[in-house]
């Protein structure tokens, strides 16, 4: 197995078990509701982030530029899913 293919199976199961974790959640308490588009959606979210840094990874061989770019990919996420939660910037996908 190459270092690319371990990489992305890790990946793979971080982001199974970074959704496992509303899932869990909904069964405890009423506070979590997640449809089926909320985590159609997130999964989306985090597979197209996780390419993203993989063919950063790939195809960048300095290592701060590297950084640079995982680290801009990484909050372009960060700000992506907060406007979806709460709804940042006021547009018309915020969720609440």
């Amino acid at each position: 197995m190459t270092v690319q293919h371990r990489r992305a199976g890790i990946a793979l199961l971080i982001i199974a078990l970074l959704l496992l974790a509303p899932l869990i959640a909904m069964q405890f308490t009423d506070e979590v509701n997640w449809t089926l588009s909320d985590f159609v959606i997130a999964a989306l979210l985090l597979l197209g982030a996780a390419l993203v840094c993989e063919l950063v990874m790939r195809n960048v061989t300095s290592i701060k530029p590297r950084i640079a770019l995982i680290a801009a990919v990484l909050g372009l996420f960060l700000l992506v899913w907060a406007e979806l939660a709460v709804g940042i910037f006021g547009t018309p996908f915020a969720g609440s």
